[in-house]
C-alpha cells in the first residue's frame, strides 16, 4: 500500500480493515481483518465503532469504542495509520502512515490551522480598510466579514480541497460569534460546558460527560471567544485577572481561567439552566424524590422552617432550592442573595441581590455577608443564600434564629453530618472568635431540616436523605433521619421518626398525615 492516498466515499456504512471489502483497506501491522465500522452522513459527518481490535480505534489520541459525530478537524488512528475526513463534494479519506516525513504533512489537509490562517487575514483585513467594528451593527459586521472571507477562503481551499464555504462558515462563527460554542449551547440536551484548552471540549448530557468533537483552532480564537462573552459583562480577562465568574443574560453561570494559573491551555466552563423551570412534580415524576417526601417537604416550607440543602458539586442543589422556593406563599416577602443570579422564582414580592467582584483597582467588592447584613434591613420574610462557603453562614445563622424562620441556602458537602462539620468551620471564617460550644448552640438552634443531593453512577439526580436536626446533647448535634433512599436511588422509605415539630403544629390546629412516617414504609 503506498501512502499519503484519498479514498472516496459515498454516504452510508463502510467498513475500515485489512479485508478486500474494506471501503478503506489498510494493510499494516496492528490493523485486523474488520477494524473499525464508519456511519457516514450526508453532510460529511460520520461514526465511528471499534469491531474489538486488540490495537484498539484512537480518535484524537484516545482510545474509543464509539465516537460521533466526527469531523474533519478529528484524526483517527488505526494502527499506525492516520486517516482524516475531508470535505468536498463527496467525503474522502487521506491516509498517511505515523511518522511519515513533514513532506507529505505539508500536502495534508489541516483545517484548524488554516482557520487559524484565515482568522488572522480577516483580522488584518478589517484593519487595512480601517473599520471600526466597534461601531457596526452585528448585521453589518458579518456581512462585511463574509465578503472579505469568502475569496480567502476559496484561496485556501485550492490547497484543502476541501469546502470553502464549509471554512468561511467555520471561521465567521469563531471570528464574530462562538465558534464551537455555539452548537453546543443550541443543544438544549447539554447541561454543562467544558473546554480544556482549544482542542479538548467536554459536554454533560443526561448527568453524564462525554467528549465533543468540537475544535477551536486555537488559543487566539479561543481568547477572542471568551472576550465576547465577558466584555458586554463588564468583565475583563487578562494576566492581571486571570479568573472570572459570571452570568450570561439567559442565567447560564460562566467560569474562566487562563495562563498562567491554567497552564494546559485556557478552561471555561458553562453550567446551563433549562429554559423551563421544573416543577415539584417534575423532580417526583423524574425520580428524584418520593410523593411523601415532597409532602413533608411542603409542610417543612409552609410552616417555615430552617432549610439547608447539601450535596457535591453538580448534585442538583440549586435545582431542588429552586423547587423548595416555590413552595413559599405568593404573599411573602422574598430577598435571595447569590454570587451568580441562577435562581428563578415566581413570587411578586421578590427581591434579587447579587455579588460584585472588586474593580481593577481593588475596591468595590460587595460580597454575599454583606448583603445577608443588608438584606435583614429589608423587612424579609425570607432569606434564601444561593450558597454559603464562607463567613456569610453566621450570618445566616443569625438571621434564621432571630425572626427569619424559613430561610433557605445550599452548602456543599457530601452528608448531613458532614455538613455541620463545614457550618462550624465557616461560622470560625467570619473572624468572630467563638467557642466550638457556642457554634454548636446556634447551629442546632437555627437548622431545622437537613437534605441531601446526589448525582447516582447512572447520571441521576435524587435525594438520599432528608434529616431532622432535633437538638444538642453533651456538646453534640442530635439527628434523625426522616426518609432515606437505598444506594441505587430506586427505593425511598421513611425511617420511622415523627419530626419533633409535627407536635408543635398538631397543637396549633395543623392537619396532618402521621401515616408517612411509619418505619419501612414506602415513601
Amino acid at each position: 500500500m503506498s501512502l499519503p492516498r484519498d479514498v472516496a466515499l459515498p454516504p452510508g456504512v463502510h467498513w475500515i480493515g485489512r479485508e478486500a471489502d474494506c471501503a478503506v483497506c489498510l494493510e499494516s501491522l496492528g490493523v485486523i481483518d474488520h477494524h473499525a465500522r464508519l456511519e457516514m452522513a450526508v453532510d460529511g459527518k460520520f461514526g465511528l465503532v471499534d469491531l474489538g481490535s486488540a490495537q484498539g480505534t484512537r480518535v484524537n489520541g484516545e482510545r474509543i469504542v464509539t465516537a460521533g459525530p466526527l469531523g474533519p478537524w478529528d484524526i483517527v488512528r488505526v494502527g499506525d495509520i492516520d486517516l482524516r475526513f475531508l470535505l468536498a463534494r463527496e467525503v474522502s479519506v487521506n491516509i498517511r502512515r505515523v511518522g511519515a516525513p513533514d513532506t507529505i504533512m505539508a500536502n495534508e489537509p489541516d483545517w484548524l490551522a488554516a482557520a487559524g490562517r484565515l482568522h488572522q487575514r480577516l483580522i488584518e483585513q478589517l484593519d487595512i480598510r480601517r473599520r471600526d467594528v466597534a461601531s457596526m451593527s452585528d448585521e453589518h459586521l458579518r456581512s462585511l466579514a463574509s465578503e472579505l472571507l469568502n475569496p480567502l477562503a476559496q484561496e485556501e481551499a485550492r490547497s484543502l480541497g476541501g469546502d470553502p464555504g464549509e471554512l468561511a462558515r467555520f471561521v465567521l462563527a469563531e471570528s464574530l460569534g462562538l465558534g464551537p460554542l455555539e452548537t453546543l449551547l443550541a443543544d438544549e440536551q447539554v447541561g454543562e460546558i467544558m473546554v480544556n484548552g482549544p482542542a479538548n471540549l467536554f459536554v454533560e448530557r443526561s448527568g453524564k460527560i462525554e467528549r465533543s468533537p468540537q475544535r477551536f483552532s486555537g488559543e487566539p480564537a479561543l481568547r477572542g471567544i471568551i472576550d465576547r462573552i465577558v466584555t458586554p459583562l463588564g468583565r475583563r480577562v487578562d494576566d492581571a485577572s486571570p479568573m472570572v465568574d459570571a452570568r450570561l443574560p439567559d442565567g447560564s453561570r460562566v467560569n474562566v481561567i487562563v495562563h498562567p494559573l491554567a497552564i494546559q491551555g485556557t478552561a471555561l466552563t458553562i453550567r446551563r439552566f433549562g429554559r423551563r423551570r421544573l416543577t415539584a412534580n417534575d423532580l417526583v415524576t423524574n425520580g428524584s424524590l418520593s410523593e411523601p417526601m415532597l409532602s413533608f417537604l411542603r409542610v417543612c416550607v409552609e410552616s417555615r422552617r430552617n432549610i439547608l440543602v447539601c450535596g457535591g458539586t453538580g448534585s442538583g442543589k440549586t435545582t431542588l432550592l429552586n423547587v423548595l422556593s416555590s413552595l413559599i406563599p405568593a404573599d411573602e416577602r422574598v430577598i435571595t442573595i447569590e454570587d451568580s443570579a441562577e435562581l428563578c422564582f415566581d413570587h411578586a414580592n421578590l427581591v434579587t441581590l447579587e455579588t460584585r467582584p472588586r474593580n481593577i483597582e481593588g475596591r468595590g467588592e460587595v460580597t454575599i455577608r454583606d448583603l445577608v447584613r443588608n438584606a435583614l434591613r429589608m423587612r424579609p420574610d425570607r432569606i434564601v443564600v444561593g450558597e454559603c462557603r464562607g463567613g456569610e453562614t453566621l450570618d445566616m445563622l443569625q438571621a434564621m434564629n432571630t425572626g427569619h424562620d424559613g430561610s433557605l441556602s445550599t452548602v456543599h458537602a457530601n452528608s448531613p453530618r458532614e455538613l455541620l462539620s463545614r457550618l462550624e468551620v465557616m461560622v470560625l471564617m467570619s473572624g468572630v472568635e467563638l467557642p466550638v460550644s457556642a457554634i454548636r448552640e446556634q447551629i442546632a438552634g437555627s437548622i431545622h431540616v437537613i437534605v441531601h443531593q446526589a448525582r447516582l453512577s447512572s447520571g441521576r439526580r435524587c435525594i438520599t436523605r432528608i434529616t431532622e436536626i432535633t437538638g444538642i446533647v453533651a456538646g453534640t448535634i442530635q439527628m434523625q433521619d426522616i426518609f432515606r433512599s437505598d444506594s441505587s436511588g430506586a427505593d425511598f422509605s421513611a425511617c420511622g421518626h415523627v419530626p419533633q415539630f409535627y407536635e408543635e403544629l398538631s397543637r396549633a390546629g395543623v392537619s396532618l398525615d402521621l401515616d408517612l412516617f411509619s418505619s419501612g414504609a414506602p415513601a
